[in-house]
Formats: C-alpha cells, structure tokens, sequence
C-alpha cells in the first residue's frame, strides 16, 4: 500500500479515498496534519429502567442524546454553536442508576478509574448524589449533578469537584405556597400527600414551613404518607374526602401520582379539593383530562410549559419533538441546563488558556460562580461558594384544552430566583425557618 501511495502522489482523489478506508490521518494543504482534538469523555448517569426512568430518567437521556449529536455537529444556536466543548467533540458513555447506592457509587468509581472519563453528568435520585459526592471528592473527579433536588449536597460539607446547575427543592416549595395564597386567599387549613421518603417528607417540610411564616393562621389537617410506589390509595381517598382542607399539596410523581389521580378521579376528589402538584408537569401529558382543570402545578423552575421565549428554547423544542414525539419535560431542561453549564465553563477556561484544553482545575475555577443562558432561563451559579445553582420559578394552573386535545397552563406566576432561593450562606431549613429573611420578591 505504501508503494501504490507513492506511485500515485499526484492524485489527491486517491490519496483521499485510501486514507479514508485505512482510518489514516489527512494532511492539511501545505503538508501539516490537520490534528482534531482529543475527543471529551463524559460518562452520563440517569435511571434508563425502573419506576423513575419514565418521568425522569428517559427525558433525560433523550435530552443527553440529542444535544450530545448536536454539539458534536456544531448545530447547537448560539452562543452554544461551537463543536463539543470548546472544539473537542463529546464522547458519551451511558450508564443506567438503576440500583442500590452502594452499586451506584461502584459504576462511578468504573467510569473513572476503569473508563477514564473526564467529566461526570448525572444522577436523578437525591440518596445518589448524596452518596457520590464525597467519592467524587475523593477521585478529584468534576461531577455536575443534574436532577436530584435535596439541599444537603452543598449546605452540609463544601465541595471543589461538585457542581449542581439546577436549582435544589426549595423553590419548589417556596413558590408553591406563595402562588397558593395569592390564588385562594384566606386559607385556613390544607392537608397533604406526600410519599414516605426523603424527596416527600422534605417537600412537605418545606411547604409547611412556609405557610407558616407566610400565612401563620393556616393549620394542617390530615397530612398523609404512603409507601413509595403502594399504587393503592383507596385508604389516602377516603380520608381525605373527609378533611376540611381549602387545597392538598402533594409532591407525587410518575406512577405513584398518576395512579393516585386516576383513583381520586373516579370518586371526585380533585373536583372538591383542589391539589397543588409541585412535580406534576412530568405527568400532564399522559394525564389529559384525568387531571382535573384548577390543579396548581409546578416545574422545578420556569421550564417546558413555563419557559422563557427564546431562539434556544424553540431549538430546543422542535429538536426534541422531532426526534421523539413528544415535548421535552423539566427533566429534558435539567440536563440541558448541567450540559451546557459545564459547556459554558470549559470553554470559558480554554478561552482564558490561549485556546488549549483546559485543566480539571481550570474547569473549576472557571465554573464558579459563572451566569449562563439555558433554553428555559438564565442559570446563575450562587449558592454552594459558586458551585450551586439558582434560577428563577414559576407556577400556574392546569387546563385541559378540549378543542386541541392537549393540557396546558394558565395564570402562570413568576418568582425571581432571589425571591424562592435562600440567600448566599444560610441554609435553606434555617432561611425557612427564620422566616425567610432577605427574600427579595419585588
């Protein structure tokens, strides 16, 4: 071959055509190997099977698809249009998070130590993060949390190789209850349903603490538990088809909140009580008019049905309908938002570098505390010493829309970041707690 090559030295369509079969390096004009960068490795981690892959982990990934093909096509409008990061194309590795903490934290230590990947992005379950963290720490590996919402990853021990992009849990909770006494006026007493884990008995923590300092004269009268997944609420119905309560709050998702609607549905409850969901926009497309009009529903952030106009935001939609049929949840705008902040902060670091790949260091130097465009809002990294982020919130109502056959939302509200967020070094229990102090709403 390497005689035919010779033979052949004036026949650039030969020489193309071989070096293309054989996978053989082409020469740039003038005789100087045009070199690509070494491709980035990121190892991306969600639920691809189990109860949470449906509301969570499957969006997410049909977002990491899609925008991973798109980066590396350098389709991606601007000012996210050039290739990968910074040049260097993107090479993923899927990892499904299916499975106790402790095989979490061993797929993690693969990816890094057997895979070699040089960024982590990931994780939906709160327990998760929480457990990869300190190991995170411990490898000196940059991890971008993506969907978890609990708030002890950052106010419980300071991290260098963690971020989280998207906002923690509070605001869900926070905007949830300001949106509630705006809307109803003169409660007096609410109930609630929340699943017997972490993520419900915190949002409902949450929530109460603050109708608590914003409405001290409401009390609580029937405030339930099930088990994860029971699927069966005949007994949760019953009892609160007796309650008092002006509207239920519940943080339900997925299975669990779409076969409780369902089975409150057939005995009229959301007719009587109205529900306030602050994870229902994940469910509102399979629920269709299941969903009773006036339920209050949240998106952990002004995503999908709340998202800001924007000519990333229509990109992002049409990309995202095109491929898969459907639109993308908050869970597809989770991970659009860790993609591009750490898109954002490599190249922000390369930049500053002279155009040479950045440094593990560099990357986290540049990350802290940097503000960046999404396609549903602006991401400001402010909590965490820069490693955590906030965003804005908004709420609105369900309504079925019958002529189209679609749901939507109306009488949507905005809250400013710094309005549902705690301010920078109080902890969000404490800012609860303490009456929210230093809120600006205005």
């Amino acid at each position: 071959m390497r005689h035919q090559i010779r033979g052949h030295a004036h026949s650039p369509t030969l020489l193309l055509a071989v070096a293309l079969s054989f996978g053989l390096p082409l020469m740039a004009e003038g005789g100087a190997q045009a070199e690509e960068p070494a491709p980035v490795k990121i190892g991306f981690v969600t639920f691809l099977t189990g109860p949470a892959a449906a509301p969570f982990g499957i969006p997410d990934h049909n977002a990491a698809e899609i925008l991973v093909e798109a980066l590396n096509a350098g389709t991606v409008p601007a000012p996210y249009h050039q290739v990968g990061l910074g040049g260097a194309r993107i090479d993923p590795k899927f990892i499904d998070e299916t499975g106790s903490a402790a095989d979490v934290v061993t797929q993690f230590r693969n990816l890094v130590e057997r895979d070699h990947v040089d960024v982590v992005v990931g994780y939906v379950s709160s327990g998760n993060c929480l457990a990869i963290a300190p190991v995170a720490e411990e490898l000196k590996e940059l991890t971008v949390l993506d969907i978890c919402g609990t708030t002890r990853v950052f106010e419980e021990k300071p991290r260098h190789y963690v971020f989280r992009v998207n906002p923690h849990a509070t605001m869900d909770n926070v905007a949830a209850a300001k949106y509630v006494l705006d809307k109803f006026k003169d409660i007096s007493i609410y109930s609630g349903i929340n699943q017997n884990y972490a993520w419900g008995q915190d949002s409902w923590r949450d929530f109460r603490l603050t109708m608590k300092d914003l409405d001290p004269k409401a009390t609580v009268d029937k405030e339930l538990f099930p088990k994860l997944f029971a699927g069966e609420y005949g007994a949760e119905i019953s009892t609160l088809l007796t309650s008092n309560a002006q509207f239920i709050h519940s943080s339900f998702y997925d299975g669990d909140l779409e076969a409780f609607m369902y089975q409150a549905a057939a005995r009229e409850l959301p007719q009587r009580i109205p529900f306030v969901l602050t994870a229902g926009e994940t469910s509102l497309y399979r629920l269709g008019p299941k969903l009773a009009d006036g339920a209050i529903i949240g998106a952990r952030g002004p995503h999908s049905f709340f998202a800001h106009d924007s000519a990333l935001n229509t990109w992002f939609q049409k990309v995202y309908f095109d491929r898969f049929h459907e639109q993308p949840v908050y869970p597809s705008y989770d991970f659009a938002q860790s993609l591009f902040g750490l898109k954002t902060a490599w190249e922000k670091a390369q930049a500053k570098k002279g155009g040479s790949r950045p440094t593990t260091e560099e990357v986290i130097a540049a990350f802290e505390g940097i503000s960046f465009p999404t396609p549903s809002t602006t991401v400001q990294m402010a909590l965490g010493n820069g490693h955590q982020g906030i965003s804005d919130m908004a709420i609105g109502t369900y309504k079925f829309n019958k002529a189209q056959n679609k749901p939507e939302i109306v009488d949507i509200v905005r809250y400013p970041a710094e309005c549902v967020n705690p301010p920078v070094g109080v902890d969000s229990i404490a800012w609860l707690e303490g009456g929210m102090k230093g809120a600006k709403c205005d």
